[in-house]
């Protein structure tokens, strides 16, 4: 089920971006956030919006198109950017 796939990411995460078409992102820190900003994503909301990340990615999932995914990205001590899948593209997934 996706919400148990969301849990451990959703609860650390600085914010949360989609592309409103396939691309959603847990961003585990300030940099990513702002890497997404810089990407001007449409959809990017942060703790400080009170939006339920939880709840938000299950609605993106579902109003994405088939090539959809979540990944969360992280920034390594050298700066880099570290991917993790949640969901893969293509997985099945019981939203």
């Amino acid at each position: 089920m996706l919400r148990d796939k969301l849990d451990g990411w959703v609860a650390m995460a600085d914010s949360i971006a989609w592309d409103e078409c396939h691309k959603i992102y847990i961003l585990m820190d300030e940099a990513q956030t702002q890497q997404m900003r810089d990407y001007e994503y449409p959809k990017i909301f942060t703790k400080a919006d009170s939006v339920n990340f939880e709840d938000t990615l299950l609605n993106w999932f579902e109003d994405s198109c088939d090539l959809r995914f979540i990944s969360a990205v992280s920034t390594e001590a050298d700066g880099e950017q570290k991917f993790h899948s949640v969901v893969e593209q293509f997985e099945d997934v019981e939203v």
